[in-house]
């Protein structure tokens, strides 16, 4: 009887052990299915944001809740067996069509977010870049409302003027990226561009400061139609500077000018006293007159070397220089004048 007893347990502990092997082979089966199986995505793939401080745990559930993932059990198994697969960074994600549990992981463990962009502008005044960084959708925002000083003392510039101190360039972000962070990653650029120039500065140089090389450099920004006149207008600016002869640059009227400026610039308005007019004025204005660009930065360390003291626009974006104040008339009345 004991016998019998005893050849009945050991049949049916093998069968259990046999039951729990084919379990656990039917189970690792459909653990490994579930993981090569794609996720239930749209065809065109979809956005998923991922908040700052979601747990793999809570991602699961939701793409369970969200029908595009089938157990969220079995991909917590997953992260259990590999913990970097738990690693997942916040932020924006387009996930493409036929995207495996796995690939999902692999995807926001290495952070692959959708970058957005933002373009400042070169030639823009810091009124036009800050118009154009309150109204980008992506951006958040915390700057509204404030003025130039404002936001100066907020980014904590406070002994700043605000004109010319950003980069213009294309700045790719995340979402959620501030425009506290854009504009303190521009004005780093900035002060980048201007110390490398700085450094390439000639012998004889008649600037005194990076600051002043950002002020030369946005007026020739700002006079350039062309971009490979750069170098010659900053060599006339630099040799007029040199000679103590004005400016005399219609840029900085305007800029002086501010809202009064309707698109013509009269007689009158060249000889009013402003901190700008550079008719009036010797020397430089106070502060740049926009953004200048890479290329007009290093144009004023690099100017062409030649005697031109004088150009005028010839009406296709070109200008026609001049060395002496005779052919400068005659230049002015060819192509201003059409005489």
């Amino acid at each position: 009887m004991l016998r019998s007893m005893v050849k009945l347990f050991l049949k049916l502990a093998i069968a259990a052990i046999l039951l729990a092997g084919l379990a656990g082979i039917l189970v690792w089966s459909h653990y490994r299915e579930f993981l090569e199986t794609p996720l239930t995505l749209p065809e065109q793939g979809m956005v998923l944001n991922v908040p700052q401080g979601m747990s793999l745990g809570k991602l699961a559930y939701q793409l369970e809740q969200q029908k595009i993932l089938e157990d969220a059990r079995l991909l917590r198994l997953y992260g259990h067996l590999n913990p970097e697969a738990t690693q997942i960074k916040s932020g924006e994600y387009q996930l493409p069509a036929g995207l495996t549990p796995v690939a999902l992981l692999d995807f926001l463990v290495a952070g692959k977010t959708i970058s957005h962009s933002v373009t400042l502008v070169e030639g823009w005044t810091f009124a036009q870049m800050m118009q154009a960084v309150h109204e980008h959708p992506e951006l958040s925002h915390s700057l509204k409302g404030l003025s130039s000083e404002e936001i100066m003392q907020r980014l904590g510039y406070e002994e700043e003027h605000p004109e010319g101190r950003f980069f213009p360039d294309t700045y790719l972000y995340p979402r959620g990226f501030s425009d506290f962070e854009l504009l303190k990653r521009a004005h780093a650029r900035m002060e980048e561009i201007l110390a490398q120039a700085w450094a390439r500065r000639p012998e004889n140089f008649p600037l005194k400061s990076p600051y002043e090389l950002l002020i030369l450099a946005s007026i020739v920004e700002k006079e350039t139609g062309k971009a490979g006149e750069r170098d010659r207008i900053a060599g006339v600016f630099l040799r007029r500077l040199k000679k103590g002869m004005k400016l005399q640059t219609d840029p900085t009227v305007i800029y002086g000018m501010g809202d009064r400026y309707k698109g013509n610039i009269r007689r009158k308005d060249l000889r009013e006293s402003t901190p700008y007019n550079t008719y009036v004025i010797p020397g430089l204005p106070p502060t740049p007159i926009c953004m200048p660009g890479r290329e007009s930065i290093f144009a004023v360390v690099n100017p062409v070397d030649e005697k031109a003291l004088y150009f005028v626009a010839k009406g296709d974006g070109s200008h026609q220089f001049s060395a002496t104040l005779k052919q400068h008339n005659t230049a002015v009345r060819k192509y201003q004048l059409k005489k």
